[in-house]
C-alpha cells in the first residue's frame, strides 16, 4: 500500500500540512468557542521583540516558527511492504528526526480614511534526517510560503477584505478546503507538515453585521514530483451568531485538474481503473453548522455534509460527519468527552457511476478531519467510515492531556479505499482473482494518547505514543498475520 495526501498523528494532515503549533493540536471542535484554533490561554501582556517600527501610520514586524520532532514506527503500515519482493529493503521500523525554519516579515499601512494595507512574505526551510515512513528521507527544500498583498476596511455595519498572493485560507470547518501546502517526500518534514498556504489564493471577503461572504481562487501548492495542477473556485457564506454558533455553505467548483481518480472493476473482481484527470469540473456544496445552547454552553452539537457531482465523468459522491460533546466544568481537570462519527462514500463496484469522494484540501489531524490517528497515513476521507471518541483534560493552563479512539470502516468492499491499495490475487475454489479494496468492513481500530505542554508563550512541546490495530479487513490481506503497528513521536515547536 502507499499513501496519497493522507495524514498523521503527528501535526496535522502529515505531507498536505499541519497545525500552526504543537504536534496534532488541541481538538479545535472541543475548544468550544466556534473557530478551528487550539484554545490556549491569554498570554500576559508583554513587549513584541520582532517588533520593528510601529507608529500612527505603520506596524512592521518579523515572524519565525521553527520546530524539530523525532519519530519512532514499528511495523509501519502493517509491514504490507514485506508481501511484495519489491518491498524487501523497506524499513517497516523506521526512526528519522524532521525539522524546519519559518522566517517572515509583515507590513500593515493605516490610511486616515480608515482604511489599511497590509501583506506578508514567508518562507519554509525544511529537511529530514533518516528515512521516514514513505521510504523518502535525508532531504530537504526551501520554498516560499507566504507572499501577499491585502487592503481592508471596517464601515459603520459592514467591513471588506481583498487579498492576493501566496498565503492560507481554510473554509468551514475544514473538511475541504485548509491545506494548501504539502510537505514531505523531497520537501522533507512529513509529519510536522509546516506549509499550509496555497502557491496563490485571490480572496475577496465582505462582511454586513452577522453575515460574511468570501469568494475564492486558489492553486494548490503541490510537490514537484507530484503537482496536480488543481485550481479552485467559488464562494463561502457564513452566519455567526454573538455566543459562537455559526452556519454556513461553501460552494466550490474546480476549473483544472489532472488529478486521477480510482474506478472500481465491475463487480469488484479485478484492478481499478485510473481515470485521468477526473477531478476537473469536479462541483461540490457543502453545508456545516455548530450549536450550543446558551442554557447550556457547555454543550456543542456540530454538523457538516458536502455532495459532489461531475456530469462529465458521471460522478455523484458525498460525505458528512456529526459530533457531540460536553465539556465537565465543575472539574478541576475539565473533562471535555465527545463522540463523532464520519463517513465517506466510495465507489460502488455494482454500478456504472462513480461514488467515490473526494476529500480535497482537508485539515487532517486526528483532532480534526482525519479518519484514524496513525491508520490515517494509510486511508484518506474516501471510503472510510469512523467511530471517534475523544476525552481531553486539562489540569491546569499549561499542560493538555488527550486520549482518542477511532474504529474505522470501509464503506464499500472490493473497491478502492485510497487509490487501489490493498489489490492482490485471491483464490477462491483454486481459481485467482484480483481484489481491490478489501472483503471485510472492519479496516482497523486506533488509540492515540497526547501530551501538550505549554512551556512559554512561544515555545510548545508535545508527544504522543499510537497504536493501529488491523481489523479484519486489513488481516485478511495478509492471511490473519498482519501485527498491531505501533509508534511515538515527541516535537517541540517555536512560535514568534
Amino acid at each position: 500500500m502507499v499513501s496519497g495526501p493522507g495524514s498523521s498523528e503527528c501535526f496535522a494532515q502529515g505531507m498536505d500540512g499541519g497545525a500552526k503549533i504543537g504536534c496534532a493540536e488541541p481538538d479545535s471542535e472541543l475548544a468550544c468557542d466556534g473557530r478551528a484554533e487550539p484554545r490556549l490561554p491569554v498570554p500576559v501582556a508583554r513587549q513584541d521583540p520582532l517588533l520593528i517600527l510601529e507608529n500612527d501610520r505603520w506596524t512592521i514586524r518579523g515572524h519565525f516558527q521553527a520546530g524539530v520532532n523525532f519519530i519512532q514506527e514499528f511495523h509501519v503500515f502493517w509491514d504490507f511492504a514485506n508481501l511484495s519482493p519489491a518491498g524487501e529493503e523497506f524499513d517497516s521500523d523506521p526512526e528519522w528526526l524532521e525539522g524546519y525554519l519559518k522566517p517572515g516579515l509583515s507590513f500593515e499601512r493605516r490610511f486616515d480614511s480608515g482604511a489599511i494595507g497590509y501583506g506578508k512574505v514567508s518562507s519554509i526551510l525544511s529537511g529530514t534526517l533518516g528515512i521516514d515512513a514513505f521510504d523518502t528521507g535525508d532531504t530537504g527544500r526551501g520554498t516560499w510560503e507566504e507572499g501577499y498583498l491585502g487592503f481592508k476596511q471596517d464601515l459603520a455595519d459592514s467591513s471588506f477584505d481583498v487579498s492576493a498572493g501566496p498565503r492560507q485560507l481554510k473554509l468551514g470547518t475544514g473538511m475541504l478546503i485548509a491545506n494548501g501546502g504539502v510537505s514531505g517526500f523531497e520537501r522533507g518534514a512529513l509529519k510536522l507538515g509546516p506549509r499550509k498556504a496555497w502557491e496563490f489564493a485571490g480572496i475577496a471577503k465582505f462582511k454586513r453585521k452577522h453575515i460574511g461572504s468570501t469568494l475564492f481562487y486558489l492553486d494548490a501548492n503541490e510537490l514537484q514530483s507530484n503537482n496536480t495542477e488543481t485550481t479552485l473556485s467559488g464562494i463561502d457564506v457564513r452566519f455567526d451568531t454573538p455566543n459562537g454558533n455559526y452556519w454556513g455553505t461553501t460552494i466550490i467548483y474546480v476549473p483544472t485538474s489532472n488529478s486521477p481518480y480510482p474506478k472500481a472493476a465491475p463487480g469488484g473482481i479485478g484492478a481499478p481503473t485510473i481515470l485521468s484527470g477526473a477531478r476537473e469540473a469536479l462541483n461540490v456544496v457543502d453545508v456545516y453548522s455548530r450549536f450550543s445552547p446558551e442554557e447550556c454552553p457547555h454543550v456543542f452539537l456540530t454538523a457538516e455534509m458536502a455532495y459532489q457531482r461531475n456530469d462529465r465523468i458521471d460522478l455523484e459522491a458525498y460525505g458528512w460527519r456529526v459530533q457531540a460533546g460536553y465539556t465537565l466544568e465543575q472539574y478541576s481537570w475539565k473533562p471535555t468527552l465527545s463522540y463523532a462519527y464520519q463517513t465517506f462514500s466510495g465507489d460502488d463496484p455494482n454500478t456504472s457511476r462513480l461514488e467515490r469522494f473526494d476529500p480535497l484540501y482537508y485539515e487532517g489531524s486526528p483532532s480534526s478531519w482525519s479518519t484514524g490517528s496513525k491508520s490515517s497515513m494509510m486511508f484518506i476521507n474516501s471510503n472510510v467510515a469512523a467511530h471517534q471518541l475523544a476525552l481531553r483534560l486539562t489540569p491546569n493552563k499549561r499542560d493538555t492531556y488527550t486520549l482518542r479512539y477511532h474504529h474505522v470502516r470501509a464503506n464499500e468492499l472490493r473497491s478502492p479505499i485510497q487509490f487501489g491499495q490493498a489489490s492482490r490475487v485471491d483464490f477462491s475454489d483454486g481459481i485467482s482473482t484480483v481484489i481491490s479494496g478489501v472483503t471485510d468492513s472492519h479496516l482497523s481500530d486506533d488509540l492515540f494518547l497526547e501530551y501538550m505542554r505549554i512551556v512559554n508563550p512561544n515555545t510548545y512541546l508535545t508527544a504522543g505514543i499510537s497504536v493501529a490495530i488491523p481489523g479484519a479487513g486489513i488481516d485478511a490481506v495478509d492471511a490473519g498475520k498482519t501485527p498491531a503497528w505501533p509508534g511515538g513521536f515527541v516535537n517541540v515547536v517555536v512560535d514568534y
